[in-house]
Protein backbone atom coordinates (compact mmCIF):
# COMPACT_ATOMS: atom_id res chain seq x y z
CA UNK A 1 0.00 0.00 0.00
CA UNK A 2 1.16 3.35 -0.74
CA UNK A 3 2.08 5.64 1.56
CA UNK A 4 3.31 9.05 0.44
CA UNK A 5 4.67 11.38 3.17
CA UNK A 6 3.89 14.73 3.83
CA UNK A 7 8.00 15.84 3.91
CA UNK A 8 8.16 14.48 0.85
CA UNK A 9 5.82 16.59 -0.76
CA UNK A 10 7.58 19.64 1.12
CA UNK A 11 11.29 18.41 -0.14
CA UNK A 12 9.37 18.51 -4.06
CA UNK A 13 8.20 22.03 -3.71
CA UNK A 14 11.30 23.28 -1.90
CA UNK A 15 13.04 22.01 -5.06
CA UNK A 16 10.86 23.57 -7.00
CA UNK A 17 8.93 21.01 -9.07
CA UNK A 18 5.60 23.28 -8.23
CA UNK A 19 6.71 25.62 -11.01
CA UNK A 20 6.89 23.15 -13.27
CA UNK A 21 6.28 23.65 -17.41
CA UNK A 22 3.66 23.05 -19.29
CA UNK A 23 3.11 19.52 -19.96
CA UNK A 24 5.40 18.14 -16.89
CA UNK A 25 4.12 15.74 -14.37
CA UNK A 26 1.96 17.52 -11.84
CA UNK A 27 1.78 16.31 -7.90
CA UNK A 28 -1.57 17.21 -5.75
CA UNK A 29 -1.09 17.33 -2.36
CA UNK A 30 -4.15 15.89 -0.43
CA UNK A 31 -3.99 16.59 3.14
CA UNK A 32 -6.50 13.78 5.21
CA UNK A 33 -6.90 11.26 7.98
CA UNK A 34 -4.07 8.59 8.72
CA UNK A 35 -4.54 4.93 9.18
CA UNK A 36 -7.38 3.15 7.95
CA UNK A 37 -8.77 6.51 5.66
CA UNK A 38 -5.81 6.74 4.26
CA UNK A 39 -5.18 3.23 3.00
CA UNK A 40 -8.70 2.78 1.77
CA UNK A 41 -8.89 6.36 0.04
CA UNK A 42 -5.79 5.93 -1.55
CA UNK A 43 -6.80 2.61 -3.15
CA UNK A 44 -10.34 3.44 -3.67
CA UNK A 45 -9.98 7.27 -5.14
CA UNK A 46 -6.19 8.42 -5.35
CA UNK A 47 -5.11 5.35 -7.18
CA UNK A 48 -7.77 5.29 -10.14
CA UNK A 49 -7.77 9.37 -9.92
CA UNK A 50 -4.16 8.84 -11.17
CA UNK A 51 -4.74 6.10 -13.54
CA UNK A 52 -6.86 8.22 -14.91
CA UNK A 53 -4.86 11.32 -15.19
CA UNK A 54 -1.38 10.20 -15.87
CA UNK A 55 0.21 13.51 -15.71
CA UNK A 56 -1.03 13.99 -12.06
CA UNK A 57 0.57 12.48 -9.15
CA UNK A 58 -1.16 12.42 -5.58
CA UNK A 59 0.87 12.47 -2.51
CA UNK A 60 -0.92 12.17 0.76
CA UNK A 61 0.17 14.17 3.74
CA UNK A 62 -1.58 11.87 7.20
CA UNK A 63 -2.59 13.66 10.01
CA UNK A 64 -4.24 12.03 13.05
CA UNK A 65 -7.02 15.17 12.99
CA UNK A 66 -8.53 18.19 11.89
CA UNK A 67 -7.76 20.20 14.61
CA UNK A 68 -3.91 18.67 13.66
CA UNK A 69 -4.66 19.20 9.78
CA UNK A 70 -5.78 23.10 10.38
CA UNK A 71 -2.43 23.29 12.74
CA UNK A 72 -0.70 22.64 9.74
CA UNK A 73 -2.26 24.76 7.12
CA UNK A 74 -2.34 27.75 9.77
CA UNK A 75 1.35 27.27 9.93
CA UNK A 76 2.03 27.26 6.09
CA UNK A 77 -0.45 29.98 5.34
CA UNK A 78 2.05 31.97 3.74
CA UNK A 79 3.68 29.68 1.67
CA UNK A 80 0.67 26.54 1.45
CA UNK A 81 2.05 23.00 0.59
CA UNK A 82 -1.11 21.23 0.60
CA UNK A 83 -3.57 21.48 -2.40
CA UNK A 84 -6.40 19.73 -0.83
CA UNK A 85 -7.59 18.90 2.69
CA UNK A 86 -10.10 16.74 3.90
CA UNK A 87 -11.47 17.74 7.82
CA UNK A 88 -14.66 17.98 9.62
CA UNK A 89 -16.93 20.49 8.56
CA UNK A 90 -17.10 21.99 12.16
CA UNK A 91 -12.81 22.84 11.81
CA UNK A 92 -13.42 23.47 7.93
CA UNK A 93 -15.86 26.07 9.24
CA UNK A 94 -12.90 27.88 11.04
CA UNK A 95 -10.71 27.61 8.30
CA UNK A 96 -13.25 28.94 5.98
CA UNK A 97 -13.45 32.39 8.33
CA UNK A 98 -9.67 32.35 8.72
CA UNK A 99 -9.48 32.64 4.46
CA UNK A 100 -7.24 29.13 4.40
CA UNK A 101 -9.49 27.76 1.62
CA UNK A 102 -11.10 28.90 -1.87
CA UNK A 103 -14.78 28.61 -1.88
CA UNK A 104 -16.32 25.98 -4.02
CA UNK A 105 -19.52 25.68 -6.00
CA UNK A 106 -21.05 24.61 -9.36
CA UNK A 107 -19.78 27.08 -11.46
CA UNK A 108 -16.09 26.32 -10.34
CA UNK A 109 -16.93 22.47 -10.43
CA UNK A 110 -20.21 21.42 -12.22
CA UNK A 111 -20.54 17.96 -10.04
CA UNK A 112 -20.97 19.67 -7.28
CA UNK A 113 -24.42 20.35 -8.93
CA UNK A 114 -24.81 16.52 -8.32
CA UNK A 115 -24.28 16.45 -4.57
CA UNK A 116 -26.98 16.01 -1.79
CA UNK A 117 -28.36 19.22 -0.19
CA UNK A 118 -27.21 18.95 2.82
CA UNK A 119 -23.81 18.39 1.34
CA UNK A 120 -23.38 22.14 0.59
CA UNK A 121 -22.91 24.91 3.07
CA UNK A 122 -23.29 28.44 2.98
CA UNK A 123 -20.69 29.65 5.25
CA UNK A 124 -18.00 26.42 4.44
CA UNK A 125 -15.50 26.86 1.61
CA UNK A 126 -15.48 23.51 0.45
CA UNK A 127 -18.37 20.43 0.03
CA UNK A 128 -19.05 16.89 1.71
CA UNK A 129 -17.17 14.20 0.62
CA UNK A 130 -18.43 11.82 2.97
CA UNK A 131 -21.27 11.06 5.65
CA UNK A 132 -20.52 9.09 8.52
CA UNK A 133 -22.57 8.74 12.40
CA UNK A 134 -21.22 7.90 15.60
CA UNK A 135 -21.84 4.05 16.84
CA UNK A 136 -21.06 2.05 20.34
CA UNK A 137 -18.95 -0.15 19.73
CA UNK A 138 -18.27 -3.46 21.84
CA UNK A 139 -16.13 -6.31 22.29
CA UNK A 140 -18.25 -9.52 21.31
CA UNK A 141 -16.70 -12.08 23.69
CA UNK A 142 -17.87 -9.82 26.96
CA UNK A 143 -21.00 -9.10 25.27
CA UNK A 144 -22.51 -11.84 23.61
CA UNK A 145 -25.78 -10.00 23.68
CA UNK A 146 -24.97 -6.20 22.32
CA UNK A 147 -25.68 -3.37 24.75
CA UNK A 148 -28.41 -1.53 23.54
CA UNK A 149 -27.86 2.33 25.68
CA UNK A 150 -25.42 4.25 26.45
CA UNK A 151 -25.94 3.76 29.99
CA UNK A 152 -23.99 0.31 29.37
CA UNK A 153 -20.97 3.05 29.65
CA UNK A 154 -21.78 3.80 33.04
CA UNK A 155 -22.42 0.07 34.38
CA UNK A 156 -19.77 -0.38 37.42
CA UNK A 157 -19.28 -4.28 35.97
CA UNK A 158 -17.26 -1.94 32.99
CA UNK A 159 -15.04 0.09 35.43
CA UNK A 160 -11.71 0.52 33.77
CA UNK A 161 -12.96 -0.95 30.42
CA UNK A 162 -14.62 1.90 28.45
CA UNK A 163 -12.31 4.08 26.18
CA UNK A 164 -13.72 7.00 24.65
CA UNK A 165 -12.08 9.27 21.93
CA UNK A 166 -12.63 12.89 24.50
CA UNK A 167 -12.94 16.62 23.41
CA UNK A 168 -11.65 17.69 21.11
CA UNK A 169 -12.16 15.41 19.36
CA UNK A 170 -15.42 15.20 17.83
CA UNK A 171 -16.17 11.93 18.82
CA UNK A 172 -16.69 12.75 22.18
CA UNK A 173 -18.19 16.04 21.75
CA UNK A 174 -21.44 14.01 19.46
CA UNK A 175 -21.75 12.11 22.55
CA UNK A 176 -22.15 14.90 24.67
CA UNK A 177 -24.66 16.46 22.14
CA UNK A 178 -26.81 13.17 22.14
CA UNK A 179 -26.62 12.75 26.12
CA UNK A 180 -28.10 16.36 26.34
CA UNK A 181 -30.49 15.80 23.65
CA UNK A 182 -31.63 13.18 25.83
CA UNK A 183 -31.52 14.40 29.19
CA UNK A 184 -33.64 17.49 27.87
CA UNK A 185 -31.02 19.96 26.86
CA UNK A 186 -31.17 22.88 24.40
CA UNK A 187 -28.00 21.83 22.62
CA UNK A 188 -25.64 24.29 21.55
CA UNK A 189 -27.92 26.84 23.06
CA UNK A 190 -26.92 25.52 26.70
CA UNK A 191 -23.70 24.47 25.67
CA UNK A 192 -24.49 20.97 26.15
CA UNK A 193 -24.70 21.34 30.10
CA UNK A 194 -27.27 17.90 30.37
CA UNK A 195 -24.74 16.16 28.32
CA UNK A 196 -21.89 17.48 30.26
CA UNK A 197 -23.77 16.25 33.46
CA UNK A 198 -24.70 13.08 32.29
CA UNK A 199 -20.96 12.21 31.62
CA UNK A 200 -20.50 12.39 35.86
CA UNK A 201 -21.40 8.35 36.41
CA UNK A 202 -19.46 7.59 32.88
CA UNK A 203 -16.04 8.70 33.41
CA UNK A 204 -15.13 6.78 36.62
CA UNK A 205 -15.10 3.72 34.01
CA UNK A 206 -13.42 5.43 31.43
CA UNK A 207 -9.87 3.64 30.69
CA UNK A 208 -8.13 6.17 28.30
CA UNK A 209 -9.71 9.60 26.62
CA UNK A 210 -7.01 9.15 23.87
CA UNK A 211 -7.23 5.60 22.59
CA UNK A 212 -4.34 4.66 20.18
CA UNK A 213 -3.67 4.19 18.01
CA UNK A 214 -7.73 4.42 17.71
CA UNK A 215 -10.27 3.21 19.47
CA UNK A 216 -10.83 -0.05 17.78
CA UNK A 217 -7.91 -1.74 18.71
CA UNK A 218 -8.08 -2.08 22.45
CA UNK A 219 -11.70 -3.23 21.97
CA UNK A 220 -10.20 -5.70 19.60
CA UNK A 221 -7.67 -7.10 21.92
CA UNK A 222 -10.39 -6.98 24.64
CA UNK A 223 -7.92 -4.43 26.37
CA UNK A 224 -10.85 -2.36 26.78
CA UNK A 225 -14.45 -3.74 25.98
CA UNK A 226 -17.05 -1.02 25.03
CA UNK A 227 -16.82 2.48 23.84
CA UNK A 228 -17.99 4.68 21.08
CA UNK A 229 -16.63 5.15 17.53
CA UNK A 230 -17.24 5.71 13.75
CA UNK A 231 -19.37 3.98 12.03
CA UNK A 232 -17.34 3.80 8.79
CA UNK A 233 -14.15 2.29 10.70
CA UNK A 234 -16.23 0.05 13.06
CA UNK A 235 -17.69 -1.90 9.98
CA UNK A 236 -14.00 -2.24 8.61
CA UNK A 237 -12.75 -3.34 11.78
CA UNK A 238 -15.61 -6.01 12.30
CA UNK A 239 -14.35 -7.18 9.40
CA UNK A 240 -10.98 -7.53 9.65
CA UNK A 241 -11.58 -8.68 13.26
CA UNK A 242 -13.56 -11.64 12.63
CA UNK A 243 -16.52 -10.33 14.72
CA UNK A 244 -14.53 -9.14 17.65
CA UNK A 245 -15.64 -6.20 17.15
CA UNK A 246 -19.08 -5.33 16.80
CA UNK A 247 -21.06 -1.75 16.62
CA UNK A 248 -24.41 -1.00 17.64
CA UNK A 249 -26.38 2.51 17.36
CA UNK A 250 -27.66 3.31 20.99
CA UNK A 251 -31.13 3.68 22.11
CA UNK A 252 -30.20 7.34 22.53
CA UNK A 253 -29.56 7.91 19.10
CA UNK A 254 -26.93 8.82 16.72
CA UNK A 255 -25.30 12.06 15.32
CA UNK A 256 -23.70 12.64 12.00
CA UNK A 257 -20.13 13.62 10.96
CA UNK A 258 -19.46 15.53 8.20
CA UNK A 259 -16.44 15.64 6.32
CA UNK A 260 -15.53 18.58 3.62
CA UNK A 261 -13.04 18.21 0.58
CA UNK A 262 -11.16 21.50 0.50
CA UNK A 263 -9.44 23.73 -2.27
CA UNK A 264 -6.23 25.59 -0.36
CA UNK A 265 -6.25 29.22 -0.57
CA UNK A 266 -2.59 29.19 -2.71
CA UNK A 267 -2.24 25.98 -3.69
CA UNK A 268 1.04 24.83 -5.49
CA UNK A 269 -1.30 23.29 -8.24
CA UNK A 270 -4.90 24.65 -8.35
CA UNK A 271 -6.05 23.67 -11.73
CA UNK A 272 -4.92 19.73 -10.86
CA UNK A 273 -6.31 20.04 -7.29
CA UNK A 274 -10.20 20.84 -8.64
CA UNK A 275 -9.62 18.25 -11.29
CA UNK A 276 -8.50 15.53 -8.06
CA UNK A 277 -12.05 17.48 -6.23
CA UNK A 278 -13.78 16.78 -9.04
CA UNK A 279 -13.08 13.39 -9.02
CA UNK A 280 -13.84 12.82 -5.46
CA UNK A 281 -17.07 14.23 -6.16
CA UNK A 282 -17.84 11.75 -8.94
CA UNK A 283 -20.45 9.03 -8.90
CA UNK A 284 -17.23 6.62 -9.25
CA UNK A 285 -15.20 7.92 -6.63
CA UNK A 286 -18.11 8.17 -4.43
CA UNK A 287 -19.32 4.46 -5.06
CA UNK A 288 -16.11 2.85 -4.96
CA UNK A 289 -14.96 4.51 -1.14
CA UNK A 290 -18.43 3.70 0.23
CA UNK A 291 -18.38 0.21 -0.92
CA UNK A 292 -14.77 -0.24 0.55
CA UNK A 293 -14.65 1.93 4.03
CA UNK A 294 -18.61 2.26 3.98
CA UNK A 295 -19.13 5.96 4.32
CA UNK A 296 -22.44 7.30 2.94
CA UNK A 297 -21.76 9.40 -0.37
CA UNK A 298 -22.68 13.00 -1.22
CA UNK A 299 -22.92 12.54 -4.56
CA UNK A 300 -27.22 11.77 -5.08
CA UNK A 301 -26.11 10.09 -8.96
CA UNK A 302 -23.64 7.41 -7.15
CA UNK A 303 -25.10 4.09 -7.01
CA UNK A 304 -24.26 2.05 -4.79
CA UNK A 305 -24.10 -2.03 -3.76
CA UNK A 306 -27.39 -2.33 -1.39
CA UNK A 307 -24.86 -4.45 1.12
CA UNK A 308 -22.86 -1.41 1.26
CA UNK A 309 -25.28 1.24 1.90
CA UNK A 310 -27.22 -0.66 4.27
CA UNK A 311 -23.80 -0.69 6.65
CA UNK A 312 -23.93 3.47 5.99
CA UNK A 313 -25.95 6.26 7.91
CA UNK A 314 -28.18 5.99 5.31
CA UNK A 315 -30.29 3.28 7.04
CA UNK A 316 -30.11 5.63 10.60
CA UNK A 317 -31.47 8.99 9.56
CA UNK A 318 -34.43 8.09 12.16
CA UNK A 319 -32.31 7.88 14.89
CA UNK A 320 -29.87 11.09 14.17
CA UNK A 321 -30.03 13.81 16.64
CA UNK A 322 -29.86 16.58 14.91
CA UNK A 323 -26.80 18.71 15.15
CA UNK A 324 -25.92 22.12 13.66
CA UNK A 325 -22.12 21.71 13.65
CA UNK A 326 -21.42 25.49 12.43
CA UNK A 327 -23.49 26.49 15.45
CA UNK A 328 -21.23 24.17 17.55
CA UNK A 329 -18.06 25.42 16.28
CA UNK A 330 -18.53 28.78 17.85
CA UNK A 331 -19.10 27.54 21.51
CA UNK A 332 -16.48 24.38 21.02
CA UNK A 333 -14.14 25.96 23.37
CA UNK A 334 -16.07 26.59 26.12
CA UNK A 335 -17.53 22.92 25.81
CA UNK A 336 -13.97 21.73 25.87
CA UNK A 337 -12.89 24.25 29.20
CA UNK A 338 -16.09 22.23 31.29
CA UNK A 339 -15.05 19.34 29.26
CA UNK A 340 -11.30 19.30 30.64
CA UNK A 341 -12.37 20.84 34.24
CA UNK A 342 -15.95 18.68 35.32
CA UNK A 343 -14.96 15.44 33.28
CA UNK A 344 -11.59 14.91 33.01
CA UNK A 345 -11.13 14.41 36.84
CA UNK A 346 -13.51 12.19 37.40
CA UNK A 347 -11.69 9.30 35.82
CA UNK A 348 -9.02 9.84 37.52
Amino acid sequence: MNRRSFAVSAVVLAFGFAAAPAGAQQTVTVMAYSGLFQDRYTAAVIEPFEKANPGIKVTYAPQQSSAAMIGQLRAQKAAPQADVVIMDVSVAKAGTDEGLYVKLDDKVLPVIADLYPNARFPDVAGVAVTFDNLVMIYNTEAFPTPPKALTALADPANKGKVVIPGIPDIQGLSLIAILDRKNGGPGVDGKFEKGIEAMAPIAPNVQTWEPKPEVYAPVIAGQATIGIGWNARAQVNSDTSGGKLKAVIPEEGTAFQINVINLVAGAPQPEAAKKFIAYALSPEAQKAFTESMFYAPTNAKAQIDAKAIDRTAVKFLDKVVPIDWLAVAKVRDQVAEQWRRRVIPLSR
